[in-house]
């Protein structure tokens, strides 16, 4: 929501006026001099929307404000130029409008363009967000990344590493969503008090790692006619991509990191497919290359990959995590009802390469239970069991 600044206005009586924290509103201004606002200033306050009203009879300004359970300053502030004592029966006018449900729909067919579009329409409420791409798919799709908070502890999530697990990005979208709505509506999460995590924490979330093989599995066949000859032949003419779990290119993206990727290239596939083949060497694929340069340049101090299923935490690599991994964990066993598992037989993940790089805690969870794709009647329960985990790695 756009404001313009008056007189004698100042930010503190901004974020006072519309209940809305400083910090929130600042960084939603990040081009704004905080030492003067010049009069005339367009100030974004973030957590809002305007709506038109149309005057009805017998209408004042003081009525409209109290029928709309609004602070009577925040009227004169979105609509400068109106005169309370001249308002005319038809006339409209805009209503500040807080956000208080969720824009992101997750339990649907969540593709790369319900992504993108669910992207969009949060920044538009929440523009303290940043949102930015980390590179491009194999189809030259971007990977959008999205970024909140601006705390010295770096931490990062990501989903749909792999294909048929698109599922991980709806619940991410959804409990970002959950985030942002309780840091503008001052609503805790379980007992959790974000704006503290908003203050202490750097959240990095890349939401869709491979969105070229989730819209194969959501959407069939790519429309260029090469790559749909290539699709199918790899797929050994099947038009089912059920389970289909790597790139475009037949690439699994988590078994492309250097991390003992020679052994678990001995265990599994040789040869592109829906699965288990991690290329002919490490970080070939664009997708994993993007995520490995993201990694390299923020410094983050733990990651936590959601895949599915199996209502599983996996946290060792090689007996390299450091001690406060297995600390961690427990809390995300405790608020989620998942079993931590220290090792699998199992390589050349994002996780166990930023483990085995960096010596710091890293986590794949694996959400829900069942066959990949999971079934939306799950959604529900998901995530509300990731959302517990998407706070503890802010607050452990």
């Amino acid at each position: 929501m756009e404001i313009t600044v008056r007189h004698g206005d100042s930010l503190s009586y901004y974020s006072q006026l519309f209940t809305i924290s400083l910090p929130l509103i600042i960084d939603s201004n990040p081009k704004l001099h905080l030492d003067q606002l010049p009069i005339g200033q367009k100030i974004i306050i973030p957590g809002f929307m305007v709506k038109d009203y149309q005057i009805q009879q017998n209408d004042t300004i003081l009525t409209i404000a109290q029928k709309q359970n609004l602070p009577l300053d925040g009227l004169y502030l979105v609509n400068p130029e109106i005169n309370p004592d001249h308002l005319q029966t038809g006339q409209i006018i805009h209503i500040p409008q807080r956000i208080t449900e969720r824009v992101v729909q997750g339990k649907q067919n969540y593709d790369y363009h319900v992504l993108k579009k669910d992207l969009k329409r949060l920044q538009q409420i929440y523009p303290f967000i940043r949102v930015s791409a980390i590179g491009q798919s194999v189809l030259g799709r971007e990977i959008p990344e999205v970024r909140v908070g601006n705390g010295g502890k770096k931490i990062h999530y990501n989903g749909s590493f792999h294909a048929n697990e698109w599922i991980t990005t709806a619940v991410l979208l959804t409990c970002l969503n959950d985030y942002l709505l309780s840091l503008t509506n001052h609503t805790p999460i379980g007992g959790v008090e974000t704006p503290r995590l908003y203050t202490e924490t750097s959240l990095s979330l890349v939401p869709m790692v491979n969105p070229d093989g989730v819209n194969l599995v959501l959407h069939g066949l790519p429309d260029n006619e090469r790559w749909r000859t290539r699709v199918l032949e790899l797929n050994q003419g099947s038009l089912d991509f059920t389970g289909w779990k790597a790139n475009i290119n037949g690439v699994d993206l988590n078994d492309q990191f250097p991390a003992n990727w020679e052994g678990e290239r001995v265990r599994n596939q040789k040869q592109p497919g829906p699965r288990d083949y991690g290329g002919k060497k490490p970080l070939t694929e664009p997708e994993a290359i993007a995520m490995a340069e993201l990694t390299r340049q923020r410094d983050f101090s733990k990651v936590l990959a959601f895949h599915t299923q199996g209502e599983e935490m996996y946290w060792g690599f090689e007996n390299l995590e450091p001690p406060e991994s297995e600390t961690i964990v427990q809390e995300f066993s405790r608020v989620s009802g998942y079993a931590p598992v220290k090792n699998i037989e199992s390589y050349a993940g994002y996780k166990d390469w930023f483990i085995q790089e960096w010596r710091r805690p890293g986590f794949t969870i694996e959400l829900g239970n069942g066959v990949n794709p999971l079934p939306l009647e799950q959604f529900d329960k998901i995530q509300q069991q990731a959302l517990g985990i998407f706070l503890a790695g802010l607050y452990m």
